[in-house]
This record gives C-alpha cells, structure tokens and sequence, in this order.
C-alpha cells in the first residue's frame, strides 16, 4: 500500500486567520504538491475560490480539482455524509499528491475529525500528521477568544457536535487541546507587550511541548506547519475534551446564509459603511467575497467579522470573466430583500 499521505488540520475561530494561512501555504509550497479541503458555510465557495486564486494550481481539470470544497455544515458534523467519499477520492491519486490541508469551519472542534481518520476506508492510506490551531491574538488581548464573540456564540448553535450551553471558553480549550502547533496571528494589531502577555497566558494552557509561533498574514514557513509526523489519531486518549461523551444535537435552521450576485461595482468604503449598518440591524456573524471597483482592473477580497473589515486586492479580473461583486452573508433569520436592497443602495440603512 505505501506511505499514508499526510494530513494537516487546520481549526481555530472565525476570524482567525486560518484561510490567509492556507492561501500563504499554497502560494510558497515549495515544490510540494497539496491537496487542500476547505469547509464552507454558504452558498457559493469564497473561501474554496480565494485560495484557487493564489495561483499555484495548473489551469487543467485534475490540478483545480485538488481544492475540494464540503457545503453541507460544518466538516467535524458530515464527515459520514461528505468526508469519506471526498478522502477516498483523494486516496485515489495519492501518488501525485505530497499532503492534505484541511481547513475546518470556525466552530469546528478538530477532535471529531480526527476521530475519523480511525475509519478502515481512511486509515489504510492517511494519518494526520499534526493539528494546527490558529488563534486571534487581538481577540485574546481584549478578553473575547474570538474577534466577535457574540456572532461566535449564536453561531456555534449550528455545530450538532457542541452542547448548545457549553462556555465558549471550553470550545477554545478544546481546540488547544488538541493542537500540535498554536499558531498566534494578528500579532502587528497589539503592541509588544501585549503580545508577550497573550503568548505567555496562551502558552500556560496548552500540553507540555506545543509551542505557540507569532505571525502576520499566515507567513510561516512550511517546514513549521508541515512534518509533526504526529499520527494523532493513534494518540487522542492524550487530547482530553470537554465533547468526548456528548450525544448528537440538531442544527439551528435559523443560522442561513445569503448570496448577493451583482453586476454592479462598488467604492470599497460606501460598501464598508452600509455593510456596517447592516450588522447593526441584523445578527450578521460573517461577511465575505469578491468586490468589482470602479476603474480598478483587480479584484477585490472583502472580509468581515463584526464590526470588522479587511480587503486587498489579489489578482487581476480575467479576460472572460464578468466583472460581479459576490458576497456571502452568513447570520442568524436574515433578511435577504433587506440585505440585497440596501448593499445595492436602494434603502437607506444607519
């Protein structure tokens, strides 16, 4: 049969940073061949398509097809219904592929996961390598765990895997209990001292030796993220969490999430600002996509959690490309006429 492919995890907050640390991933592979699972929340694939964009892949059908994007939940709550077949696929071609990423939804717990690499189908061809948790150092800092701890807290409503009562500050132990490496990123938002203060606190509440690594914009060099040769689901006994005996619960069909397709370009803080007013008047937990500007040949990448909200442009439009602004909006019983009317300008909102 071979070596097991490898598999990295990576799990941590919304917010956090773990999409910025995948595409910086891809785009300095360093000759490795990556295959990368990106669990999304929404109706069309940010995320997946952000990291596409990144540039690293071939443009053929075998190469673009290595980022498989799972749409129906949470990866950690379908892993029966989408992760198996998808693994088994990728086993497929595991002669072409040097290691697996897979990136987990903001309220997964990695531990569920992992648990699924047990499996016979899985464990014959992969192992996973080492857990990768990605912590907000911002949020920390100011006593939250998550850049918009309220959103987190209805959202995780939506994860069947997670006692509905459950403090979120024993989320967030799990997923440190779990990792093999905590990554500590947003480190340039806070100064020195704060950081320091975090880095120590954070490294008090993990297992002897896991190491906790500042860093900006997910720039950590590969041979960090890659190689714990941990084999972590032969050692979950040593990962205790707070989940390990719960039941199955259901799903909150009051978080949904709204797609905004428009053949219309936006001046990116007009945008900002009725997006701002939008998250006052609904319970929005997450904004993301792609923003056409007026003039501007790039794309824009527009991504918002709370009040919060980051862009940059990452690569030109493409000659048969139609120029759309895209969003994702992901909340609690939004509003779609509401939200559509007023990203477009037609209501006045604030």
């Amino acid at each position: 049969m071979g070596t097991k492919i490898p598999v990295t995890v990576v799990t941590g907050f919304l917010g956090a940073g773990k999409t910025t640390l995948v595409r910086q991933l891809l785009q300095n592979n360093q000759g490795r061949r990556i295959a990368v699972l990106v669990n999304e929340f929404g109706e069309v694939g940010i995320d997946g398509e952000l990291l596409r964009s990144c540039q690293v892949c071939d443009d053929d059908e075998d190469s673009i097809s290595n980022i498989v994007e799972l749409t129906n939940g949470c990866l950690c709550c379908t892993v029966q219904e989408e992760f198996l077949p998808t693994m088994q696929e990728l086993l497929k071609r595991r002669t072409r592929l040097d290691c697996i990423v897979i990136e987990t939804s903001g309220l997964a717990l990695p531990k569920p996961l992992v648990q699924a690499f047990r499996w016979p189908e899985v464990r014959t061809g992969a192992t996973v390598d080492g857990v990768i948790t990605v912590v907000d150092c911002e949020a920390v800092a100011a006593g939250t765990l998550a850049s918009d701890l309220d959103a987190l807290n209805t959202q995780r409503q939506a994860d069947p895997n997670l006692e509905h009562e459950t403090p979120i500050e024993e989320l967030f132990e799990d997923q440190l209990a779990c990792a093999d490496l905590v990554l500590l990123t947003k480190v340039d938002l806070v100064d020195e001292e704060t950081r320091h203060k975090v880095q120590q606190w954070l490294q008090q509440q993990l297992p002897s030796g896991v190491k906790v690594v500042p860093c900006r914009s997910g720039e950590v060099s590969p041979e960090l993220l890659l190689g714990f040769n941990a084999a972590v689901e032969d050692n979950l006994d040593s990962r205790p969490s707070h989940h390990d005996t719960e039941e199955d619960h259901e799903h909150d069909d009051q978080v949904n999430s709204i797609h905004v397709t428009l053949d219309q370009a936006f001046e990116p803080q007009a945008l900002v600002k009725r997006l701002s007013a939008l998250v006052e008047q609904q319970e929005i937990y997450r904004i993301k996509g792609f923003v056409a500007v007026p003039n501007k040949s790039m794309r824009l990448v527009l991504q918002g959690v709370g009040k919060r909200f980051d862009s940059f442009y990452d690569r030109p439009w493409q000659g048969t490309e139609p120029r759309q602004t895209k969003l994702v909006v992901i909340g609690r019983a939004l509003d779609r006429v509401q939200i559509e009317q007023a990203i477009r300008g037609e209501v006045l909102v604030g």
